[in-house]
């Protein structure tokens, strides 16, 4: 008998990086998202097959289940210990999944293109902890680490404020349906961003961010509360300068569009992934010129 679990992806709207320290951040779930197929067989491992969204193989592997079980970790990197070190933090939160069974056959398959960056981890993680019938919270930062505003996505079918208090998740639901959402767009821009290597990052450069916390929660009920499309931008733009001091690192508009017409706004990681657009024209021709093609609007995006 098959189990299928599925979850969303992410875009992280507000809040990068200081969401770490306790600021909130406003995220939005994706109409993309990774689902997790298992089947039990008697072969005491894992089969296990990754399919990206263009139903190529992207990894392929058998895992025993002693690779699981075992407390010797390898600290090379690669897909596959990745795969271990999350089950194996699994295992130990529910050590019945593997105990019980005999053997699996698992595949996973994204909805978007795994360099897209909309959280092809954070997906896996949370379809993990469904199958192990743990916390996805906790099996996060047992792992990847991280916020888990992603994981709060994976989740939710709707837009959220995430935010750790004593170092504790809590996600709210908030209503975000602005007319002008036909004039938002997400942009690729053509490069994954390394999520660890960039918390790693701020990690290095913060201090007391407890001013710019506050900024950034005021500027986070603003985006969510106004109906005004040039509020709305201004705030992003404030958020962008904001994050510009915090990080030491110049706004993607100014380092790769300071003559577009309009507002860019980062999201996630800097320097990678998605960034969002809010322009009363459609942009695409301007983005098409600078080489970057993948333009999608906010309704074929957002849940």
């Amino acid at each position: 008998m098959k189990k299928r679990f599925y979850s969303n992806g992410k875009l992280l709207i507000t809040g990068e990086y200081l969401v770490l320290d306790g600021a909130k951040a406003f995220a939005l779930p994706t109409k993309f998202g990774q689902d997790l197929i298992i089947e039990e067989n008697s072969s005491q491992e894992i089969s296990w097959t990754s399919y990206d969204a263009d139903g190529s193989i992207w990894f392929e592997e058998k895992i025993s289940f002693s690779e699981i079980t075992s407390s010797i970790r390898t600290e090379k990197e690669s897909i596959k210990n990745t795969l271990i070190s999350i089950l194996s933090e699994a295992h130990l939160l529910n050590p019945n999944t593997i105990s019980n069974s005999d053997g699996f056959c698992v595949s996973t398959t994204l909805s978007f293109p795994r360099k897209w960056g909309l959280g092809t981890s954070s997906t896996l993680i949370n379809n993990i902890a469904q199958w192990f019938k743990i916390n996805a919270f906790t099996l996060l930062k047992n792992s990847f680490g991280g916020s888990g505003y992603d994981i709060a996505c994976a989740q939710n079918d709707f837009p959220i404020v995430y935010q750790l208090v004593q170092e504790k998740p809590v996600v709210k639901k908030v209503i975000f349906n602005p007319s002008f959402t036909k004039n938002i767009y997400f942009i690729y821009l053509n490069q994954k961003q390394n999520s660890k290597s960039a918390i790693a990052s701020y990690k290095e450069k913060k201090n007391n961010l407890e001013s710019q916390k506050k900024t950034i929660n005021q500027i986070t009920e603003t985006i969510l509360n106004t109906k005004n499309e040039n509020i709305f931008a201004e705030a992003l733009e404030r958020h962008e300068k904001e994050l510009s001091s915090v990080l030491e690192t110049k706004t993607v508009k100014e380092s790769l569009f300071p003559d577009f017409t309009g507002t860019i706004k980062s999201l996630g990681a800097w320097g990678g992934d998605f960034v969002m657009v809010i322009s009363k024209e459609n942009p695409s021709s301007y983005f098409f010129d600078k080489g970057f093609e993948t333009i999608i609007p906010y309704e074929e995006m957002i849940l």
